[in-house]
């Protein structure tokens, strides 16, 4: 027995035919999962196979963008072409949120920085280190990547982190990055170096005005954020 393609499918199963008849939001995420991957596995169908996929991270999108591709091609029926094709997915994703997000976001509140990173940061399996830069009125003017796998935060250095902002001419500031963890929770090395970062944005007249820890909460019960501003570290 071959491989199956979509084609495979009875006209009326076939996500493709099925999205260009009623739209993709018709679709189900087993069908758009189906139409990324394409083809099946021996003996088994590409809406099954995607099926399968979505089994084995619990239904869960959230669990399936934060797959690596070793997790991926694990599971049978997915080689390396399916597997990449599914990263390539949810990385599009990621940066147009991120884009969309940015496009006049004014930083109004702790809870907005955070609507804001949720979806840049969320589902990173690697640490970033990030710094709004923002004008008169909170609004984003860029987004900076200072530093990315980086377990050692004392490594992270005020000339990297305020480098654009001087570029710029911005004098407000808000730090950011995640925890993979999903534990939001600042850790000591996280306090230090936001002082530190304080300290030197009052020599450069650069304020921070706050530091959002982005983690991801699995059971709903608490956040999945932390602001050091609000837990009292910045004045």
């Amino acid at each position: 027995m071959g491989y199956f393609l979509i084609n495979d499918l009875p006209e009326d199963e076939r996500p493709r035919e099925r999205m260009s008849l009623h739209g993709e939001d018709a679709l189900s995420n087993t069908e758009l999962l189906a139409i990324i991957t394409g083809t099946g596995s021996r003996g088994v169908s590409a809406v099954d196979l995607s099926r399968t996929i979505l089994s084995h991270f619990n239904n869960s999108l959230l669990e399936l963008s934060r797959a690596s591709l070793e997790d991926l091609t694990k599971i049978h029926g997915v080689g390396s072409a399916k597997a990449t094709s599914i990263k390539a997915v949810f990385t599009l994703a990621r940066r147009l949120q991120g884009q969309l997000a940015q496009e006049k976001f004014q930083i109004q509140a702790p809870e907005s920085a955070a609507d804001y990173l949720r979806p840049i940061l969320a589902a990173k399996q690697q640490e970033e280190f990030h710094v709004l830069l923002l004008d008169t009125r909170n609004y984003i003017l860029k987004d900076v990547m200072v530093t990315k796998g980086l377990l050692d935060r004392s490594h992270v250095h005020p000339r990297e982190v305020f480098r654009e902002a001087i570029r710029h001419n911005t004098s407000k500031v808000i730090l950011a990055h995640n925890h993979p963890s999903g534990d939001p929770t600042p850790s000591k090395q996280d306090i230090e170096s936001t002082k530190n970062m304080i300290e030197a944005g009052e020599i450069l007249g650069i304020k921070v005005l706050d530091h959002i820890i982005i983690g991801h909460n699995k059971d709903l019960t608490s956040k999945d954020f932390c602001s050091l501003k609000v837990s009292g570290f910045i004045d």
